[in-house]
């Protein structure tokens, strides 16, 4: 099978599709591998590593997709990528379909593209180990981008994350209790900040008490959230409903009642994000005020430590392109639920009926 590895062109998305070490295993076993010039570059691999482990390289994205029975992305195709699919291949990515125009799951459906989200493969038992190592990231790493927003130099209040004697450290407020919330209370409270995590489900708030007692727990209504934002320097927004567009949970009313100046960081903009008032950033370009708050809406966070994120999210994904391999399409989309949860299209064939629901004014 020809598995092709194409350079992302999304602004500022460094990560890849595959690590060398990942076209090494397929190398080895037989598949042939294509990897577009430059296409590791912004994670730190260079076209001799994958040379190296066993991969062609070509210099051209049409050439690219051409090639591929199998093409391994990392962001959704643009318009102009679409237009590059080979009709019948198969994709994989994290492709966050509802949240994006309709019109481009119609092409995958006229191109009977076989479309796999790599955020959506669920193990019977529950677990999304690919989306897992994303959200971990981006929980983490929000303690690091609201450290520096609140920083004065970066327009913020100019407080300090953990405070210092006599001084009392920076008030963050975190709704949702999953991965990426509990990362971040996890990083946050490390660095000294008082957390307060709010979640609708009691169950993933007791876990969260038990691991991190200092962190204050509510139950999240809209009189909690008010509540809790108000009085925040610091609010994540870490909400997730697979599959379909983030439930807004933070009105503008709400915002209005922030302090001024405080941050409001969005995980959920790449499924269409929490905040009526929220829309996307990008890393140059990271925020902008409304409503008198700062706010920090870029889709694709784990790119910014595209190294650490392109190793995490192989490890994770790699047995399902293994499985998805070894077993044949059809064969690894019957036997395996945890692929199967992943469909979005199937051969021309919608599989997830949720899509349906996508807005025309979805992001591109």
């Amino acid at each position: 099978m020809n598995i092709c590895i194409p350079k992302e062109t999304r602004p500022f998305e460094f990560r890849v599709g595959l690590s060398p070490a990942g076209v090494e295993l397929l190398a080895q076993n037989g598949h042939t591998v294509y990897v577009e010039h430059e296409a590791g570059v912004g994670s730190g691999f260079s076209d001799y590593d994958y040379q190296q482990a066993g991969a062609t390289v070509v210099y051209s994205p049409h050439e690219v997709f051409a090639r591929a029975d199998l093409l391994l992305k990392l962001a959704r195709p643009t318009q102009a990528e679409l237009e590059m699919l080979r009709p019948g291949s198969t994709l994989m990515g994290l492709l966050h379909l509802a949240a994006a125009r309709r019109e481009r799951i119609e092409a995958l459906l006229e191109n009977n593209i076989t479309a796999i989200a790599y955020e959506l493969i669920r193990e019977p038992g529950g677990e999304m180990p690919v989306l897992r190592s994303l959200s971990q990231i981006g929980g983490l790493l929000t303690a690091q981008i609201g450290a520096r927003l609140l920083q004065s130099n970066f327009g913020g209040k100019g407080i300090l994350v953990g405070g210092i004697a006599g001084v009392p450290p920076a008030e963050v407020v975190i709704i949702g209790a999953g991965t990426a919330g509990t990362c971040a209370a996890r990083a946050y409270l490390g660095m000294g900040a008082h957390v307060t995590v709010l979640d609708k489900d009691l169950a993933p708030l007791q876990h969260l008490h038990e691991r991190f007692p200092q962190a204050v727990t509510m139950i999240s209504t809209p009189r909690n959230i008010e509540r809790a934002c108000a009085f925040a320097d610091v609010v994540i927004g870490a909400v997730l409903v697979p599959g379909e567009r983030s439930p807004i949970v933070l009105t503008r009313e709400m915002l209005k009642k922030m302090k001024k100046r405080s941050i409001f960081i969005d995980l959920s903009i790449d499924q269409g994000g929490c905040a009526e008032t929220s829309r996307p950033t990008t890393h140059d370009r990271m925020t902008f005020v409304e409503e008198g708050v700062v706010h920090y809406c870029v889709p694709n966070v784990p790119s910014a430590v595209a190294r650490t994120s392109t190793h995490a999210f192989v490890n994770a994904a790699f047995p399902y392109i293994w499985q998805l391999l070894s077993m044949g399409m059809e064969q690894a989309i019957e036997k395996s639920p945890a692929i199967q949860a992943g469909v979005m299209t199937y051969r021309g064939e919608l599989r997830n009926l949720q899509l349906w629901n996508t807005e025309e004014g979805g992001k591109a």
